[in-house]
């Protein structure tokens, strides 16, 4: 690479490493794993890309943007050391964040307690006022009132503030009066008002986002700051860009307004990289299957696009079921990647039961000790050392050699612990543990597909994570779909999904009205209204005239239900034959969902309008795999490898990815530095374009 070039980078954080992408304008890239530094985050990211200039020879001016995915508020609410935070809502909604929705993660548990709030009850002061559902006022707040509430709080010795009275989005005057008290009394004090971060309906809802959004803003902020500064001293003065969990990317001064917005930074990266692949590869429906260690996430992408919730729990562990079964997290109503999550990875420990049973996870050995092959303290057999008995993985090493595999005491302990008491041979014992770690994780891609209405047998796999593509082919066999698609780097994925994404903004308004009754004037007015305020705050980030993309979504409901559906809508002024349309759209969409859709004499209701702003990059570029520059073997080495008692034991061509160059029929195990990939008995694997490994089943 040339310094006369011009530098994207990526950069996701986790607990245990931090991924860097360097990506060049003619679409070459490098790539480098760190160690994260839990102490500080920053400190890691700064010093690692000091240490990539320094190898390829790339000075801080020849940077043009650095995007980032971080867990950094996610882990202040999992950890609960986010700010010390004031609540003021009105007189009788004191107890609203305490009370929750009713919502219980596991029926019948009895001994379930909800999470403890994230402001406690003396730090959560009422005041009297109240506004209608309407806008109208019916008792006024008076200014000595709300100036109260505040010299309380600040002497309670809060370091952020967030205000919620009920109806506040209907009309924000009441809320506007306490912010004005704020400003005078501490006037740098982190503020969070419900009519400004989400003017929506549903008091929980509404009361537990703008908590959290208040929760993080310090902490999130300081963050950014330590980051920015730690990147100019190294000559950077590039934007720094922060992934959303809706997909979307927010400047760091937005994100250290609103950090309710990026909670799940990191995962929403490695969806929009799937997306970006699925388009390069010419494949519109698409599940994304991430596994790590400890976890595996899934998530859907139909007609190229990547599906949303609306909202979502924060810190509510794996998913354990069904999803209609929440409430034991935070709850965030903002629009994020609709991922479902189950605790199954490479780390997973493989156990026998009181029964006499073999099961798998939830539990991992996790980095620390690990697997049993790392011989590094690990004495429980986990999926890892499964994989490993079975030749699936390097007997020698993983990870380019960094990490030499004890392969005789993964062996003995997995006879002695699982083998010998379920009197089992030692391949059938771990290709069963395979086989129930790839039915907990088959869970979290039901629960995308199945359970939303969608038949996985329609959709092609994107397989990435360390582990994704050891699991890829035998999960998707096991749910009939026909096609798994592995990116180049697919252990580094989420960094370079990063790349793939754009400048994007949401926006959403209660607009509660009867579809057939609603006045088209105020719809269009309400609309044109966000619409203004989305290009405003764009075109403050760059972004203006044919670089701005909008679309336009509505929430709705059968008149008397509870939970909405979200569809399209036309763009331009809209008539009664495009509220026919919507009307239409949202009747197709119900009965996709659940199976059918109400008579001509159930009237439509529209909740909520919503609208997505997108900032148009100057120039795309699209990543050009590294394989494309490796050698082909001439003589694949090959090892031993078991496909489970019918197929039995195979020489197995190991390869790597620039050998699939030339088409491969199944058994064979792709290698690289940073994950593995294991092609069946009868599958065939190709490169496509753009060095993606392409499985046909």
């Amino acid at each position: 690479m040339g310094s006369d070039m011009r530098f994207r980078v990526g950069v996701d954080i986790g607990g245990t490493f931090t991924d860097i992408v360097l990506l060049a304008e003619d679409g070459t890239t490098r790539t480098r794993k760190v160690s994260s530094s839990v102490d500080d985050y920053a400190r890691a990211i700064a010093e690692g890309l000091a240490r990539l200039f320094e190898e390829e020879g790339v000075d801080g001016d020849d940077i043009e943007e650095i995007r980032h995915g971080t867990t950094v508020a996610s882990n202040a609410i999992l950890e609960h050391k986010g700010a010390r935070t004031g609540l003021i809502t009105t007189r009788g909604f004191r107890d609203v964040l305490e009370i929750r929705n009713l919502r219980m993660p596991r029926l019948y548990d009895m001994g379930w307690t909800k999470p403890p709030p994230l402001v406690p009850r003396h730090l959560r002061l009422p005041v009297d006022e109240r506004i209608g559902a309407r806008g109208e006022v019916i008792r006024s707040l008076d200014p000595a009132d709300a100036e109260r509430a505040v010299r309380r709080l600040l002497d309670q010795g809060i370091e952020a503030l967030a205000v919620c009275l009920v109806n506040c989005f209907a009309n924000p005057a009441h809320e506007q009066m306490i912010k004005e008290a704020a400003r005078r009394l501490a006037p740098d004090l982190p503020l969070s008002l419900s009519s400004e971060v989400l003017p929506e309906i549903k008091e929980y809802e509404r009361t537990s986002s703008t908590v959290i959004n208040a929760y993080l803003m310090p902490i999130v902020g300081r963050y950014l700051v330590r980051l920015e500064t730690d990147l100019t001293v190294r000559g950077v003065q590039a934007p720094l860009l922060i992934m959303q969990s809706n997909g979307g990317l927010m400047g760091a001064t937005a994100a250290a307004q609103k950090p309710m917005h990026i909670v799940e930074s990191g995962p929403a990266a490695g969806v929009v990289g799937a997306q970006a692949l699925g388009r390069a590869a010419g494949i519109d429906h698409l599940i994304s299957f991430d596994m790590g260690g400890t976890t595996a996430k899934a998530g859907i992408i139909e007609r190229g696009e990547f599906s949303r919730a609306l909202e979502y729990q924060v810190g509510g562990g794996i998913m354990s079921g069904s999803r209609l079964l929440t409430g034991a997290g935070y709850l965030l109503k903002v629009p994020a990647i609709d991922l479902a999550e189950v605790g199954a990875g490479g780390g997973s420990l493989v156990r026998i039961d009181s029964g006499g049973s073999m099961i798998v996870g939830p539990d991992s050995a996790g980095a620390v000790p690990g697997p049993v092959c790392y011989d590094t303290g690990g004495s429980e057999p986990t999926v890892t050392d499964a994989s490993l008995i079975l030749g699936h993985l390097n007997p020698d090493f993983l990870v380019g050699g960094a990490l030499r595999l004890n392969g005789e005491r993964a062996r003995r302990i997995f006879a002695e612990r699982i083998a010998t008491p379920l009197r089992l041979s030692l391949e059938h014992a771990a290709y069963g543990a395979q086989r129930l770690a790839s039915a907990s994780m088959m869970r979290a891609i039901r629960a995308v597909s199945i359970e939303r209405g969608r038949d996985p047998r329609d959709y092609a796999l994107c397989a990435f994570g360390g582990n994704g593509p050891v699991f890829a082919c035998t999960i998707a066999g096991e749910l009939g779909m026909r096609k798994v698609l592995v990116p180049p780097s697919p252990g580094l994925f989420s960094a370079f999904g990063l790349l793939y994404a754009d400048v994007e903004h949401h926006y959403g308004r209660t607009f509660r009205r009867l579809l057939p009754s609603v006045d088209l004037e105020l719809l269009n007015g309400a609309w044109a209204q966000i619409e203004g305020q989305a290009r405003d705050e764009l075109a403050a980030e760059g972004f203006v005239g044919e670089r701005v993309a909008v679309r336009r979504l509505a929430s709705l409901h059968y008149q008397g239900q509870t939970f909405d559906l979200t569809v399209p809508v036309p763009d331009g002024r809209l008539g009664a034959t495009e509220v026919d349309a919507i009307a239409e759209a949202f009747g197709r969409e119900h009965e996709r969902t659940y199976g059918h859709r109400a008579g001509e004499d159930e009237p439509v209701e529209l909740t909520e309008i919503r609208l997505t702003a997108r900032g148009i990059a100057e120039r795309a570029v699209m990543p050009r795999s590294p394989c494309l520059a490796e050698t082909a073997r001439e003589v694949p080495h090959v090892r031993k490898a078991y496909f489970g008692p019918d197929a039995g034991w195979f020489d197995t061509s190991v390869l790597t990815r620039a050998d699939l160059a030339t088409p491969r029929r199944g058994p064979c195990i792709v290698e690289e530095y940073d994950a593995t990939c294991v092609v069946p008995p009868g599958a065939s694997a190709s490169l496509d374009a753009i060095g993606s490994i392409l499985i046909e089943l």
